[in-house]
């Protein structure tokens, strides 16, 4: 068993710590509303009969009927308000005599288990309840509500019993029970010759719920007939999702998201790398020609020629080139000047990395004739 409470039973200056049990269970056969054609489960909504809408729980309030007919509504912060009792503490105000407790009165009952070091306490109270066939009156607080309640002993152990209050008890309201009823001496001693004949002393064990074995062994009945399906699942409504889902579907979002984010930006990053390579080779060679398209279409006898060419490229590479040749003579020097630009700018070649997101190149020749 499971402790559901756990307190002290305090009597004048003593105090005995216990934890509460619930002493009875209930062994009803348990039955769902299914619908009988697909056997899915039968579930119910909560909605407003003025607007017809589904109602959250969080949003509903308790609501009270005046007999005027108007309607209060308390929410959490009303209810808050309300004195609570709080205390884990069974409070003895009285001991009375066992006769005196209408049975009516009887609500649940819980077994009490002491403490290890409260067990001498606890038989103390049990042994004095039975030498004076008198039952303690209590006050406890169970689940944040005050309720009246009996110490009573059963065996070795205390039961809580709990009581409803005096004035939740109906009474018999029948007018025939008014009049008076003529009973004949004969009847009377017929009667109490028949309670006589079958008295018996009272043993509970004795008595089975005859209708819940029935249903048991229909059940069984039909599962060993082989009338049993496998219980359908319930299909997953896009309406009225609940929030973990919303958030599982928002951050499987997210992920293939940046996944696609991630690729394209690599694939760009992988056009932009080819197309401003740091290849000496490549960029020798384009520096090459553009220098001897630069030297043919000067002229001069004499010329000074300075080339260059730079790339940067805004994935994260730079790469430029830069030649110097000079000549003083004629037509001679200009073929002279080309073929050290394409030399010079075949084997020169250097890469810095960058930032910009545009690849530009700048040249500058300049031709001085002489």
């Amino acid at each position: 068993m499971r402790a559901i409470w756990s307190g002290a039973v305090s009597f004048g200056l003593v105090s005995v710590p216990i934890k509460v049990y619930s002493a009875t269970t209930n062994h009803d056969v348990r039955f769902h509303q299914v619908h009988s054609a697909d056997g899915g489960r039968i579930r119910y909504k909560r909605t407003c009969e003025v607007c017809g809408e589904e109602v959250a729980y969080a949003d509903i309030a308790k609501g009270f009927d005046t007999p005027d007919g108007e309607l209060i509504t308390l929410d959490e912060n009303d209810l808050a308000s309300l004195p609570v009792s709080t205390g884990h503490e069974i409070d003895v105000i009285e001991f009375v005599p066992n006769e005196q407790i209408d049975p009516m009165l009887f609500d649940k009952s819980y077994y009490l288990e002491p403490e290890t070091k409260a067990a001498k306490p606890y038989a103390l109270l049990r042994e004095a309840l039975n030498e004076t066939d008198r039952t303690a009156v209590v006050k406890v607080a169970l689940r944040q509500r005050e309720t009246l309640a009996l110490l009573r002993v059963r065996g070795k152990a205390i039961v809580l019993q709990t009581l409803i209050w005096q004035d939740e008890i109906r009474e018999p309201d029948f007018d025939i029970l008014s009049g008076d009823v003529d009973l004949k001496p004969q009847e009377l001693k017929m009667a109490s010759s028949l309670v006589e004949s079958m008295g018996a002393d009272f043993d509970p064990g004795e008595f089975h719920d005859e209708y819940r074995d029935a249903m048991v062994d229909l059940i069984e009945a039909k599962r060993s007939d082989g009338d049993a399906r496998p219980a359908p699942a319930a299909e997953k409504s896009e309406d009225g999702a609940d929030s973990m889902s919303d958030l599982l579907a928002a951050l499987e979002a997210s992920v293939d998201a940046a996944r696609s984010s991630s690729g394209s930006s690599s694939s760009g990053s992988s056009s932009k790398s080819a197309s401003g390579s740091t290849d000496t080779s490549d960029s020798g060679s384009t520096s090459a020609s553009r220098s001897r398209s630069k030297a043919a279409s000067g002229s001069g006898s004499g010329s000074g020629t300075k080339s260059g060419s730079g790339s940067r490229s805004g994935s994260a590479s730079r790469s430029g080139t830069a030649s110097k040749s000079g000549s003083s003579s004629g037509s001679g020097g200009r073929s002279r000047t080309r073929k050290s630009s394409s030399e010079e700018s075949e084997d020169t070649g250097t890469a810095a990395t960058g930032t910009e997101g545009t690849s530009t190149t700048r040249r500058r020749s300049s031709r001085k004739s002489a």
